[in-house]
């Protein structure tokens, strides 16, 4: 068992820090194809900041699907031993991972290593339990690479893996609008089926000021191609992204760009400037002002307003605070948007518990508890909205200000 697993490499298959939420809830294999982002320019990102690109040779890649492999036999042979029949229960991983202290103890290994192998044994085992269906190219834009070595890594890919039914990327428009057409063709041929691009804006001043790297017509461009090729498109729009600024022609901007497009999927994915990146110290120096979490609603629903496309709108993000808003366009806008005005034509007070506690519900979820102070201004908040307070908006936003950053 040992062997098996370890002659392919260190026990594990190299993944990258980030993959969109959607390719969690699938429990998609996670694999590695380049390290970091190639631009990484983006004011507002800070994922790969102070990190260097670079590309995996085939050979890695293709080492880390045979790791893959083997976990995954190894793992299904550990369950039918257990009399589980192949299914992955808590009781197989646990003996899998008892059964292997060379791989898992500390005793023999360093605590770095271990964790890269409980990372990657985890996810291996949550791709097993989703029927081994989807996997996502990571990190930040793999199509970046070679389309011929791309090809031979997705081919070696549905080769290892019969299951296999789709398998996702991230990509820069920049590097589609330059792709060749017969390119993304062959890409979809060799299984890649669905690319998640960072549209962000389709305001070409927002595109600028963000160092986004791109622009609308080239936005235009590589949607275009890709649904071309064949090749299922989600777009990336980021409500706020204008500031109070450009919030208007930011939302209009972009649904006309994405009108154009007609993506698949229309994403929402709400900015919080986070500490550590440019957007943030520019927030600071008062150089941008960002929209409150209302300015941030009117701004959506003037987007929604404007779309003309067939796509699925999705808020499948805590950065969101209306979780509702979703549905199939043309034929959910009507219902889209009354869900948008009935939050807005809610009293203030209403409207504040709501960001309140849906706010503190992710923020819960990811940190599992407030610290003294934090709690201290929570309670505050809340008894300034519960007795309707004229200063329960600046209390609820001191608390939305020290929670929200923590938002993947």
């Amino acid at each position: 068992m040992l062997t098996a697993i370890l002659q392919h490499g260190k026990g594990y298959h190299e993944m990258g820090p980030i993959r969109p939420p959607s390719e969690g809830k699938d429990r998609s294999l996670l694999l590695r194809v380049t390290r970091n982002c190639p631009w990484n320019r983006c004011e507002f990102c800070r994922t790969y900041k102070n990190k260097t690109y670079s590309l995996r040779s085939i050979e890695e890649i293709k080492a880390d699907i045979d790791t893959v492999k083997a976990l995954a036999e190894e793992i299904k042979a550990t369950s039918w031993r257990l009399g589980f029949r192949g299914y992955i229960r808590h009781e197989v991983v646990t003996a899998f991972i008892n059964a292997n202290p060379a791989l898992y103890s500390r005793a023999y290994n360093d605590p770095g290593t271990v964790e890269r192998r409980l990372e990657s044994l985890a996810n291996v085992v949550h791709w097993l339990s989703s029927g081994a269906r989807t996997v996502f190219l990571q990190d930040a834009n793999a199509p970046q690479i070679r389309t011929a070595d791309l090809v031979e890594i997705l081919r070696y890919l549905k080769e290892t893996f019969p299951t296999i039914e789709r398998i996702t990327s991230y990509a820069r428009s920049k590097t589609i609008a330059r792709k060749p057409l017969e390119d993304l063709k062959r890409l979809r041929e060799a299984g890649l089926s669905r690319l998640h691009i960072g549209l962000e804006s389709g305001c070409d001043e927002v595109l600028a000021y963000i160092q986004k790297g791109t622009t609308a017509v080239e936005h235009i461009l590589a949607g275009k191609k890709t649904r071309e090729a064949g090749i299922t498109l989600s777009e990336y729009y980021m409500p706020g992204l204008g500031g109070k600024k450009w919030s208007k022609r930011h939302a209009l901007e972009s649904a006309r760009v994405l009108n154009e497009i007609d993506p698949d999927f229309i994403r929402l994915r709400t900015l919080v400037p986070r500490r550590g990146t440019p957007l943030y110290d520019r927030m600071l120096a008062g150089e941008f002002e960002p929209l409150t979490e209302d300015e941030v609603v009117e701004e959506i629903a003037l987007f929604v307003e404007h779309l003309d496309c067939h796509a699925y709108l999705a808020s499948d993000q805590m950065c969101n605070l209306l979780w509702e808003v979703e549905g199939q366009l043309p034929g959910d806008k009507p219902a889209i948007l009354k869900t948008i005005y009935d939050y807005l034509q809610k009293p203030l007070h209403e409207r504040l518990k709501i960001q309140l506690e849906r706010r503190l519900s992710s923020y819960l979820y990811i940190a599992g508890h407030l610290n003294r102070d934090l709690a201290a201004d929570v309670e505050a908040a809340w008894d300034a909205v519960n007795g309707q307070s004229p200063d329960a908006p600046v209390k609820v936003q001191k608390v939305l200000d020290a929670i929200k950053p923590a938002f993947i």
